[in-house]
């Protein structure tokens, strides 16, 4: 490993304060550009826009701002690409090779890649380097072995000989979030890629400088021209919009608001173009009077708070059964007391800043609804102890009447609200009660209750006696207003590519 890179990770794992190191400040303050066709390029506007750091709300660096024109041109790169064969026609092993070699590369640059997203996002860098950088290299190596063992179908039906196999779809336009900027476009970008498309990719305009540095990775890996193109800009009637219109993109992955799925959805339909929606979530934790309280304490915490409770797939709604009310939400509200706020910068750091001072606003005028009878047990302010950045305590809130918005709407942040009930049915009625199904959490010693249950909510994801455990093989997605589609495994290879179809008559 570089020096450099070996000299960050271990400042990263020593518990001080990391700071920046020169190679990164100086990558730090040079714009980042849009790249197109193996180069990176200036807009063609000249714009550019500040991105800023959550934690101390301070400018990181400047990105250039994309026009239509430069939608076009990436747009055109690709398609080039996808034209020439030049990577859809390299065998399927060959393209593995490639790909699981860009998953060594986030291995080996995890340190610098774990540094610029904890600057970007504001989250713990214990997260992002432990979590959010080695799932996405997974993600990698995982979807080059997997689609490896692919196989076509043959079957024989009289004289007639059936075969079918996958072909690569064309132009896939991915547009991505910015709670887990690189683990989520490396989610997309890899069964992509192992199918033989061309990319174009937008990542959030909040988090744009992972997919820069990963731009970089993908000269290294060897991918050639025009396969891998990225854009930076912002939604509405800017890049996204401009990228998700054109008539050349022949898919569409997104993961994001739901009311940013709409809008997508309603420019999609002109192709029609192939679209594919991992959204908004309102996700539910049912503790039963048996569940073993201290380890779903534990693991509610995560599902709360983690990422400052900016996951999709986090359950920020607490169902406890009346007979154990008491006793989880006591041990819960000590629990997330002693959750460790501070600079995201430091390994020991265990809940960092929102996203920015728009968002935290967002999150504070829910918190702000919790007039009585609904009680807020601890949090619901910025900790004195930090003068700057978008910081919140963990908050927690009870007596939240079912109808209203704390309970109905997704909120995103480190908010979490308690419920009791008396019976399982009266429980699975009050977890259905919101648009959104996209995950939810069960937590009994009855393993037949617990099936039946996961039977009746209506979610994509349901845990029993865990959180956030995943194999890449499951199909992911959400019910209801949470998604279109699902991702993961061959439901992936499904939405980026084509299968075709040959019948062979013999004499």
């Amino acid at each position: 490993m570089d020096i450099q890179l070996k000299s960050l990770e271990d400042e990263i794992l020593s518990g001080r304060d990391v700071v920046v190191p020169p190679f990164l400040k100086e990558w730090l303050s040079k714009p980042k550009l849009n790249f197109i066709g193996n180069q990176f390029c200036e807009s063609n506007s000249k714009k550019v826009f500040c991105n800023t750091n959550p934690a101390t709300e301070e400018d990181l660096s400047w990105v250039v701002l994309s026009d239509k024109v430069d939608v076009q041109n990436a747009i055109k790169m690709a398609r080039a690409a996808f034209e020439q064969g030049g990577w859809t026609t390299l065998p399927l092993n060959e393209r593995a090779k490639i790909v699981k070699r860009l998953g060594d590369l986030i291995l080996e640059h995890r340190a610098p890649l774990a540094l610029l997203e904890s600057l970007d996002t504001g989250k713990p860098i214990f997260e992002t380097f432990d979590g959010d950088i080695p799932r996405a290299a997974s993600n990698f190596h995982f979807f080059a072995d997997f689609a490896s063992y692919e196989e076509k179908l043959e079957f024989e039906n009289g004289h007639d000989e059936h075969t079918a196999f996958r072909e690569p779809l064309g132009v896939v336009a991915l547009i991505t979030p910015w709670n887990l900027p690189l683990y989520l476009e490396t989610w997309k970008i890899a069964p992509a890629l192992m199918m033989g498309n061309s990319i174009v990719l937008k990542p959030s305009e909040l988090t744009p400088l992972s997919a820069c540095y990963f731009a970089e990775l993908t000269l290294k890996a060897g991918l050639p021209s025009g396969v891998f193109n990225v854009i930076h800009g912002f939604g509405d009637k800017a890049a996204g919009e401009f990228l998700v219109s054109d008539p050349e993109i022949d898919a569409i992955s997104f993961t994001g608001e739901t009311s940013t799925g709409r809008a997508i959805m309603r420019s999609a339909a002109v192709g029609p173009t192939r679209i594919s929606f991992e959204l908004g979530g309102k996700g539910a934790t049912v503790i039963f009077e048996d569940a073993d309280i201290e380890t779903a304490v534990q693991e509610t915490l995560r599902a709360g708070f983690r990422n400052q409770g900016q996951i999709c797939l986090a359950t920020p709604r607490i169902f406890i059964h009346e007979k154990c009310y008491s006793k989880f939400r006591d041990l819960f509200v000590q629990k997330a007391k002693e959750i460790k706020l501070g600079n995201p910068l430091n390994y020991n750091t265990r809940m960092g800043a929102l996203i920015g001072r728009e968002h935290w606003e967002k999150v504070m005028s829910y918190v702000c609804r919790a007039e009585a009878p609904l009680r807020i047990l601890t949090g619901g302010d910025r900790p004195k102890e930090i003068k700057k950045g978008t910081f919140l305590s963990p908050t927690v809130i009870e007596n939240v009447p079912l109808e209203h918005p704390i309970s109905k709407e997704e909120i995103f942040g480190p908010v979490v609200s308690l419920y009791s009930f008396k019976d399982e049915a009266q429980v699975v009625k009050e977890v259905n009660s919101t648009q959104y199904g996209l995950s939810a959490s069960i937590w009994t010693q009855d393993l037949a209750r617990a099936e039946r249950v996961s039977k009746t909510i209506h979610a994509g994801l349901v845990w029993v006696n865990c959180w956030f455990a995943r194999d890449l093989r499951v199909p992911f997605g959400g019910q209801k207003r949470s998604g279109v589609g699902r991702e993961g495994g061959k439901h992936s290879l499904d939405f980026f590519s084509e299968w075709k179809s040959v019948c062979v008559r013999r004499k």
